[in-house]
């Protein structure tokens, strides 16, 4: 080949690769301009999994908890002015018995997230209020919301939903991934138990609706996620969820569903937990190891809490051992330009999951959220669709939810 030829294509190469990085640094400029403007929210986080875990250090400066993914300096880094702190439950049997022990760990877990805020009030502070994100950022605090992950700890006692109203909790995911009380999953090996919403469940969006508690249908099963709708007379959310029609996870929404949230006026909530973002490679060694690790620990039921945090240890042992082949940033991407198709602009946010599994290549945690704002100004986003996307189409709603309360 023609040496001339050769130098050509080594400076067009050079010129090209050069140029690249050149659009990737002023797209890092642009985002991280706009994310020190605009309000960003993050509307599932299972951040309190980690309170007790060894090295954890919500400031940030010298945490040193395996795989975790948001504490405040990750938050400012990230420019990431809002997060919702989920109160978790994993599920179990519906029993008397278990719901008065589950309904006295979630309050624990209220209590502890109180604790930690409060403890670092002059850098965050406890949110409940739709416009207190706006007044935080003023005062360069970050905004911890709560959200209760899994309305199981209520038991059968619907004055529960107003206890936790009354404690901050602004939204309830109705289940997780088994069936509860109130409602199918749409990942219960078992099947439906109620074949959708059960009566109480019925009883309880309708309770939500009175006290403008924000209902979410994130992990529900598609009937169940219908009849919700046909329940509330308030706008819905899916707090962490994705599109089926680009992966196809039980986990994700529908074409039909998404339009459906679109008419009831709500918003998804853009996971980016991999598994729900792309299907991954197979990995059957990593597979193997965490079903040992499941059988080992009871598949992590009726642990005492030093167990629970051993176990929970070995977990993020095993994902620095294992690494999963991860979706990426512009993966997820792909999923907000086929809901934006679909829903419209309006009805779009994020709801990362992390430290619940949430995480991509190149958004790994907290630190890292402009890059998603980077990929859509790269996409050709404006900065009004960036700012709905962020956090202004979520906020709708949640006033919205709180109008119709005041309505009666």
């Amino acid at each position: 080949m023609n040496r001339y030829f050769l130098i050509f294509l080594a400076f067009a190469f050079w010129g090209c690769s050069n140029r690249t990085v050149t659009d990737d640094a002023k797209l890092e400029q642009r985002a991280k301009a706009l994310h020190s403007k605009m309000v960003t929210i993050d509307t599932h986080t299972d951040t309190p999994l980690n309170f007790l875990r060894t090295g954890f250090d919500f400031t940030g400066q010298n945490n040193t908890a395996i795989g975790s993914k948001v504490d405040l300096a990750k938050m400012e880094q990230g420019g990431l002015d809002a997060a919702f702190f989920a109160v978790f439950i994993g599920q179990r049997e519906c029993t008397p018995e278990m719901y008065a022990q589950v309904n006295a760990k979630a309050k624990e877990i209220f209590e502890a997230i109180y604790t930690t805020v409060n403890k670092h009030s002059n850098r965050a502070s406890i949110a409940t209020k739709p416009d207190d994100v706006y007044r935080l950022k003023k005062e360069g605090k970050r905004a911890i919301y709560i959200g209760v992950e899994n309305g199981y700890p209520i038991g059968d006692d619907l004055s529960q939903v107003k206890l936790f109203y009354d404690m901050g909790a602004r939204y309830i995911t109705l289940c997780h991934t088994r069936n509860n009380q109130i409602c199918d999953s749409s990942t219960d090996p078992e099947g439906p138990r109620h074949n959708g919403l059960s009566k109480f469940g019925r009883e309880v969006v309708a309770e939500m609706n009175r006290l403008g508690m924000i209902v979410d249908v994130s992990h529900i099963s598609d009937k169940a996620f219908y009849d919700v709708l046909e329940v509330s007379k308030a706008p819905v959310i899916a707090s962490h969820s994705c599109a089926r029609a680009i992966c196809d996870n039980p986990r994700n929404l529908t074409d039909d569903m998404l339009r459906a949230i679109a008419r009831n006026g709500g918003v998804v909530q853009m996971c980016i937990l991999s598994e729900y973002v792309k299907k991954g490679e197979p990995n059957p060694a990593r597979d193997s190891a965490y079903r040992a690790l499941r059988r080992k620990w009871n598949n992590f039921r009726g642990l005492t809490p030093e167990q629970e945090k051993q176990a929970t240890t070995e977990w993020y042992e095993l994902e620095e051992k294992y690494p999963a082949s991860l979706a990426t940033v512009a993966d997820v991407a792909d999923h907000i330009d086929h809901m934006v198709k679909v829903m419209g602009i309006d009805h779009v946010g994020i709801g990362t999951d992390f430290d619940g599994g949430g995480g991509v290549d190149g958004c790994a945690d907290a630190s890292q959220m402009y890059r998603i704002t980077m990929e859509l100004l790269r996409r050709g986003y404006s900065e009004s669709d960036i700012r709905k996307i962020w956090g202004e189409n979520f906020l709708r709603v949640f006033r919205e939810v709180e109008k119709r309360k005041e309505r009666g």
